[in-house]
């Protein structure tokens, strides 16, 4: 169980690459279908607040409402559900539309190396040149990023096309201003995520309650998604799901989006942000292998390179990350992580709040 229990950040964390791409790919064919990205943004956070709501049927978790509601609390996650996940949704999706599920994917790959940076340049994130941990983080971060863009970018000879599985085709119109474009969103969208990774920290100070702090963020973000596309979307048409492929497609979004926030808010409590952004490349190797089995999208050199890239530089900075954590590990019962000061400098690959974290696990267990 010990073994098992250390390794469950790994697991849930490659889980959750899985959903990502089964989301990029099922998302596009319902924007193909007619499916408004705005309108969607708006289901996909109501769908999740309505899945997380029932909690508050707990009395124990009513209890942690007040001391997790101070004016501190609340502002940090409605400025993270605003930035995080208003934006960053609305982004993602309409470059999802302009451009593919694969340039998405691939896009998706700069989040660690963003992450790395914002969180370098704001102080949190301690470089030491002359550690073999940091040259493993930084050299891990180069070769996750480029394998993953190389495998989406790079094609080479063919090696395998599956045309004996049955198969369907997304096809749209992703060419000149309107690939741009995507592009463009899509790298937004991963300086928005980033921003999301790096306020995980304050927020998990404050409230360390991982399920109440993806509630309130999913209530929030569904208002201000509400707001934004009421703005922008005037025809009420745009409201209504025409097909079973745009409900499915709503309700998967929604109670995937409940899950993947308590998991990440947990995995950045007990690992750090950086931790949780370096298995985004994951998702471009199982989207590619989706798409090359279910879309008859060929297989090329430039994938099988790309893939192997990625899988290494996800082990360097893991390595890297298990040698720190272990140097970490004894110190952690004599930081006070109560205080303020002392948590705005902690570095980010700390984990955060080990003592409170058990009681919020023990806390949900009897819920």
């Amino acid at each position: 169980m010990g073994s098992l229990a250390s390794h469950l950040p790994l697991i849930v964390m490659v889980g959750l690459q899985v959903h990502y791409a089964a989301l990029a790919i099922f998302t596009r064919a319902a924007l193909l279908d007619g499916l408004s990205t705005t309108v969607f943004v708006v289901y996909r956070q109501g769908i999740a607040t309505l899945a997380l709501a029932p909690m508050f049927f707990s009395s124990k978790r009513r209890q942690s409402v007040k001391s997790c509601l101070g004016f501190r609390s609340v502002f940090l996650m409605f400025v993270t559900a605003l930035v995080g996940v208003t934006a960053n949704q609305n982004a993602y999706f309409r470059g999802l539309y302009y451009s593919s599920s694969t340039a998405a994917t691939a896009m998706s790959n700069l989040i660690p190396a963003l992450t790395f940076v914002i969180a370098a340049i704001a102080g949190f994130e301690k470089l030491e040149l002359r550690s073999l941990r940091s040259m493993a983080k930084i050299l891990g971060t180069i070769c996750c990023v480029s394998g993953a863009l190389t495998m989406a970018l790079v094609k080479g000879h063919k090696l395998l096309h599956t045309e004996f599985l049955p198969s369907i085709h997304l096809t749209g119109s992703s060419e000149g201003d309107d690939w741009l474009l995507g592009c463009l969103l899509l790298l937004a969208s991963s300086v928005f995520w980033s921003c999301w990774m790096i306020l995980q920290v304050p927020i998990a100070s404050s409230c360390p309650d991982h399920l109440l702090s993806t509630f309130w963020m999913c209530l929030f973000s569904t208002v201000q998604s509400a707001l934004f596309a009421l703005l922008s979307e005037p025809d009420l048409e745009a409201w209504i799901l025409h097909s079973p492929l745009q409900i499915s497609c709503s309700l998967y979004a929604g109670l995937g989006i409940a899950v993947s926030f308590f998991i990440q808010s947990w995995c950045i409590s007990e690992r750090g942000p950086l931790y949780c952004a370096m298995f985004n490349p994951l998702a471009t190797v199982i989207t590619a292998f989706i798409s090359a089995t279910f879309l008859q999208e060929e297989l090329y050199i430039g994938s099988l390179i790309g893939a192997v890239g990625v899988i290494a530089g996800l082990y360097i900075v893991l390595w890297g990350k298990a040698k720190e954590f272990a140097e970490i590990k004894p110190a952690a019962p004599q930081s006070n992580l109560q205080d303020d000061e002392i948590s705005s400098r902690i570095d980010l690959e700390q984990p955060l709040l080990s003592d409170k974290s058990e009681h919020v696990t023990e806390t949900d267990s009897k819920v």
